[in-house]
């Protein structure tokens, strides 16, 4: 088997790469092909996809999060690498040598996955409600040296208003000293940087010539490494993002119709999923629909088809053909128009929304939020209240960092529908021409073995 070295560039499209000097001019010596969108175009639906050559019908993975309807709660962002119900390519890789080994740096599900060496971050959740940076790697071994080397994961990097470069770096710092320590034959890297402007401005390269120009610095760093190893890395992406301007709120919708069911507590309104008729679980451009009331589903349906940004909405038929048929799937799927996004919001009046919809929680939010990027516009004073809070938490006092707006329209971009331009379409750069310009998601699986067995 041939080293290989698959790097994930988040949001990485053709219309980028002319603003990437370094990049472009490593794509015009190599094979690019655009990658058709597939449903659900996010994060976790896609790599489990490429990792396993399945459609999420197989593999399990509808979204960044669901409805589980067995507990009655909607989780995203799990990491259980055992949520992926089909094999991975490593697991294929193995069982043909033996000897081979295999690194997942930030690859989502990446924790218990059958890998050699990996690393995913992981907080520090304490007692008395503060979230302390942290990482989580196999072997364990390797947290310490990498915290020893790199210091600190800097997880308020990685996500959030103060998401920025340097979560990134730190990644590709850590896959080469992971490399250096143990020459794993096959290595996957994440590197989530363009997520971050892409989704708050949209396509505007000038705005974010600063944040695309840091990219492809660490696209540089990493692919002149490898290169000095005799390894051409394949570069991806999951998706394109593109320009958004509406938000639609469905579940707001729903709750007009009677059919949400919410809980007070403390004055602040909860969605109670489980006593709801019907519900969504948005997710960028998105959003399963759970009806828990049967006797509604023509209501809903209705409902979702006269809902202005709403451009597709998949039945038991429509998600057989988009690969989406699932147990975890909801009862209907709905998709965004080219300008719009799904907002999670429910509540009616700001001043009844749930504490945590104004701090950064990926974990209690009944949906995606990309506002969690932002800090209050509206709020003159909101650096100096994130100062304070930070100097309580320094103090080892209990805060709250809610700083954070809600206002869906400060979103400039999006992605998760089937997006019909070509330059806004994910890309894989390879030395393994394939033959082919474009690429079902499924043949991503295929690059990246093909070049493993060094065809």
């Amino acid at each position: 088997m041939r080293k290989t070295v698959v790097m994930d560039v988040v949001g990485l499209s053709a219309s980028l790469l002319k603003h990437m000097p370094f990049m472009q001019q490593y794509t015009q010596q190599r094979h690019m092909a655009t990658v058709t969108p597939m449903l659900p175009a996010v994060t976790t639906a896609v790599q489990s996809t490429y990792l396993t050559g399945k459609w999420p019908n197989e593999h399990g993975i509808v979204g960044n999060g669901w409805y589980d309807r067995t507990d009655c709660e909607i989780k995203f962002w799990k990491q259980s690498n055992r949520l992926v119900d089909a094999p991975k390519i490593w697991d294929k890789a193995r069982r043909l040598n033996p000897e081979f080994t295999c690194a997942q740096m930030c690859w989502w599900y990446n924790m218990y996955a059958n890998v050699d060496y990996s690393l995913t971050p992981r907080p520090n959740y304490l007692s008395d409600g503060r979230k302390i940076p942290d990482c989580y790697t196999t072997p364990d071994t390797l947290r310490d040296y990498l915290t020893k080397e790199l210091g600190t994961f800097p997880l308020f990097n990685y996500w959030g208003p103060t998401a920025s470069i340097k979560s990134s770096q730190w990644i590709a710092d850590a896959t080469i000293l992971t490399d250096k320590l143990y020459n794993p034959t096959l290595t996957f890297v994440y590197l989530p940087h363009l997520d971050y402007c892409l989704q708050k401005f949209g396509q505007d390269p000038v705005r974010n010539a600063k944040e695309i120009s840091e990219i492809d610095q660490v696209c540089k760093q990493l692919i002149t490494y490898y290169q000095q190893q005799g390894v051409d890395p394949v570069v991806l992406s999951e998706y394109g993002i593109t320009n958004v301007n509406n938000p639609v709120y469905l579940n707001r919708r729903l709750r007009e119709e009677g059919l949400l069911a919410l809980r007070v507590e403390r004055g602040l309104e909860l969605l109670d999923a489980g006593a709801s008729k019907a519900f969504a679980v948005a997710d960028h451009q998105l959003a399963h629909i759970y009806i828990n009331d049967p006797s509604c589903y023509k209501k809903v349906r209705t409902i979702l088809e006269n809902t202005p940004g709403v451009e597709l909405v998949l039945d038991r038929e429509g998600k057989r053909q988009h690969h989406m048929h699932h147990e975890r799937s909801g009862d209907l799927i709905a998709v965004a128009d080219a300008n719009s996004w799904f907002a999670y919001y429910y509540w009616m009046d700001d001043n009844k929304a749930p504490d945590f919809a104004r701090i950064v929680d990926i974990f209690r939010k009944p949906g995606y939020d990309p506002v969690e990027m932002f800090m209050d516009p509206a709020d003159p004073l909101v650096k100096l209240k994130a100062g304070a809070k930070l100097l309580k938490k320094k103090l080892g006092f209990r805060y709250l960092m809610n700083v954070i707006p809600l206002d869906a329209t400060l979103i400039k971009g999006s992605h998760g529908r089937l997006e019909e331009n070509p330059l806004h379409h994910p890309v894989v750069i390879s030395n393994n021409p394939t033959g082919k310009n474009q690429l079902q998601a499924t043949e991503v699986y295929d690059v990246i073995w093909e070049t493993l067995m060094g065809r």
